[in-house]
C-alpha cells in the first residue's frame, strides 16, 4: 500500500464522522501523489501526511447568550487552528447552522494550501458557530458575538491566529467581536480581520474574494486565446462573493445571468442589476423573491437550478457540494469553457472529474478564491504598520496576487506531467512551500 493510501486510510478511521473533512483530504491527497512518489521515503520518515491532516488543535466551546425575549440560547463555538508553517493561523469564522467540526475542519485543511498560494507568511484555520443570524436583531447579534468573542479571545492573537469574516459573519459581526475583544485584553491590536474602515479595516476587503476569483478568471481565459468580454456567466450565491463577482464581470464586459439564495434563484436575461441586488442582500437582508418584484427582466425559481442556464463561464459562490455531477454534464452540454470556484468546494469530486475530462478548464477554490483571504493578510500588513493604503493600491496588489497564483497553479501541474489540471497544480504549490517549512522547523 502506497504512503497516501496508508494515511488516507487512518483518516478515514479517525474521522468517520466528518465527511467533508475526508472528501477534501482524499481530493488533496489523491492530487498530491506524484509530489508524494517522488519523495516518499522522506515525507514517510517525517510523517508529514499525518501531520498536515491533523490539526496542531481543534476547540469547542458553548457559547450562552440571551435573546429578545430574555431566553438563554445556547450555540456550539469552533476554531481549528491546522498549521502555522508558515505563519500565524488566518482564516474566517463561519456563522451558520449547518457548521459542525467536520465542516470547520475541512475548511481549515484547505485554508492551508490557499494561504500558502498567495505567497503571504499565512497559515491554515478556520472557525465559527452553528449559530444563524438570519432573523435575529442587532442587540441578539451583538450579545452572541461578545459571548462568542469571550471565549475564543483566549486564543487568539495579531501574531496567533487571525480569524476574519465568512458566510454569515460580516462587517456587523466583525465590529461586535473586535470590541468585545479590545474590552478583554485592554489592546487594539489587528487580532480579526475585515473591520471596518475607521478601525484599522482595508479598503477593498469587501471587494476582495468577488474581484480575485475574476482577475484569476481572466488570466486563464487569456492564457487559452480567450476574453471575458462578450462572455455569458453563471453566478451562484447571492451574497460578498457573489455580489462582487458580478460586479467585476460585468465591468470587465461579461453578461451575469444568474444569482441564488437558500430558497431559489433568479435568471435575468438582460444581466444581473448589481445596485439592486445589493439592494435586496445587503441592505434589506431580504429573499430574491424581491429582487424579481423589482426587476420585470427577471424570473424567480423555487430551489436550485441556475447551472441549467447556457453560459461561457460559471461560478460557483455560494457553498460546498453545490455543483453535482448532473450540473456538470447540464454545463457541457450547453457549452462551458470554464468553470472557477469562487465558495469553499462547491463543486463535487465526480463533477470535478467530469468536468475536467470534458475539457473545461476547471480552478478549485483554493486558488480562485484565494482573493480574500490574501486581503486579509495585506490587512494585517497595514495593520502591523499602522498605515492604511489606498482602494488602487490594495485592489492592484491583489490583481497580482491573483494572476501569480494562475501562473504557479499552472506551472506545478507542467513539472509533474499534469498540464491544465489546475486543481492537482493548485494543491501541489500550495502543498511545497508548506512542506518545505515543516521540514526546516523539525518535528513539531
Amino acid at each position: 500500500m502506497s504512503y497516501v493510501d496508508e494515511v488516507l486510510e487512518l483518516v478515514k478511521k479517525k474521522n468517520a464522522s466528518e465527511p467533508e473533512f475526508i472528501q477534501a483530504v482524499t481530493e488533496v491527497l489523491n492530487s498530491l501523489r506524484p509530489v508524494v512518489e517522488a519523495n516518499e521515503e522522506l515525507y514517510k520518515k517525517n510523517a508529514i501526511l499525518e501531520r498536515i491532516t491533523e490539526p496542531d488543535r481543534q476547540l469547542m466551546f458553548r457559547v450562552p447568550w440571551v435573546d429578545d425575549k430574555g431566553q438563554v440560547q445556547v450555540n456550539r463555538g469552533f476554531r481549528v487552528q491546522f498549521n502555522n508553517a508558515i505563519g500565524p493561523y488566518k482564516g474566517g469564522l463561519r456563522l451558520h447552522p449547518s457548521v459542525n467540526l467536520g465542516i470547520i475542519k475541512f475548511l481549515g485543511f484547505e485554508q492551508i494550501f490557499k494561504n500558502s498560494l498567495t505567497s503571504l507568511p499565512i497559515g491554515g484555520g478556520k472557525g465559527g458557530s452553528d449559530f444563524d443570524p438570519k432573523g435575529k436583531s442587532d442587540r441578539e447579534i451583538m450579545a452572541f458575538c461578545q459571548s462568542f468573542m469571550t471565549e475564543l479571545s483566549k486564543y487568539i492573537g495579531a501574531d496567533v491566529d487571525v480569524p476574519a469574516g465568512d458566510i454569515g459573519t460580516g462587517a456587523r459581526e466583525i465590529g461586535f467581536m473586535f470590541g468585545q475583544y479590545k474590552r478583554i485584553k485592554g489592546t487594539f491590536e489587528g487580532v480579526l480581520t475585515g473591520k471596518g474602515l475607521t478601525y484599522g479595516g482595508s479598503l477593498a476587503r469587501t471587494e476582495a474574494t468577488g474581484y480575485g476569483l475574476l482577475y484569476l478568471t481572466q488570466e486563464l481565459m487569456k492564457c487559452h486565446g480567450e476574453s471575458i468580454e462578450g462572455k455569458t456567466v453563471v453566478v451562484s450565491g447571492a451574497g460578498n462573493v457573489a455580489i462582487y463577482a458580478t460586479q467585476k464581470a460585468q465591468q470587465m464586459g461579461a453578461k451575469v445571468v444568474t444569482c441564488s439564495d437558500s430558497t431559489g434563484w433568479i435568471y435575468d436575461a438582460e444581466g444581473i442589476d448589481v445596485a439592486l441586488l445589493k439592494e435586496v442582500k445587503e441592505v434589506k437582508r431580504a429573499r430574491l423573491t424581491e429582487y424579481a418584484a423589482a426587476r420585470p427582466s427577471a424570473e424567480y425559481h423555487e430551489g436550485r437550478g441556475v447551472w441549467q442556464i447556457k453560459c461561457d463561464i460559471a461560478l460557483p459562490c455560494a457553498t460546498q457540494n453545490e455543483l453535482l455531477i448532473e450540473d456538470a454534464k447540464q454545463l457541457v452540454a450547453n457549452g462551458c469553457k470554464c468553470v472557477c470556484e469562487g465558495a469553499n468546494m462547491p463543486t463535487t469530486i465526480d463533477a470535478t472529474e467530469y468536468l475536467q475530462q470534458n475539457g473545461v478548464w476547471f480552478v478549485g477554490g483554493k486558488a480562485a478564491n484565494a482573493g480574500g483571504v490574501a486581503t486579509s493578510a495585506l490587512e494585517m500588513s497595514q495593520n502591523s504598520e499602522r498605515l492604511s493604503w489606498s482602494f488602487e493600491e490594495v485592489d492592484a496588489k491583489l490583481q497580482n496576487i491573483m494572476v501569480n497564483i494562475y501562473h504557479n497553479i499552472d506551472d506545478a501541474a507542467k513539472r509533474y506531467g499534469m498540464e491544465g489540471n489546475y486543481v492537482a497544480g493548485a494543491n501541489i504549490a500550495g502543498f511545497e512551500k508548506v512542506v518545505n517549512a515543516m521540514l526546516a522547523q523539525g518535528v513539531c
